[in-house]
């Protein structure tokens, strides 16, 4: 069976296990993407239209941040981005500490 040109890939591992892990799944070929914050407007449409499967985009206070770990590479927050600040990151570093602490605040269930 053969994907969609815009179709995004297979989650692979499941989000919690690569949260767990702070690792991207080894499945993904693309590299992750990056906002480029001086380029951001915040109007936040990329993180309302992430695959929850993947959920790699937050806000974080003035900011709009891409967790690389969880973004599968996939162009589903650039199609839909008004001011198109969203970028391949073929250089990607791991996220910090605090930050996964944000996300893993997030992926907590709800009672």
């Amino acid at each position: 069976m053969h994907l969609a040109k815009d179709e995004p890939p297979k989650a692979g591992p499941g989000r919690a296990e690569r949260i767990e892990l702070r690792a991207r799944s080894d499945v993904w070929k693309k590299p992750p993407r990056h906002i480029e914050a001086s380029e951001c407007i915040t109007c936040d449409s990329c993180l309302r239209s992430c695959p929850p499967e993947f959920g790699a985009i937050f806000d974080r206070g003035l900011d709009v941040v891409i967790i690389p770990e969880l973004c599968s590479g996939c162009p589903v927050c650039v199609m839909i981005c008004p001011v198109d600040c969203i970028y391949v990151d073929e250089e990607w570093t791991p996220t910090d500490s605090e930050m996964w602490n944000h996300v893993q605040l997030t992926a907590a269930p709800t009672a």
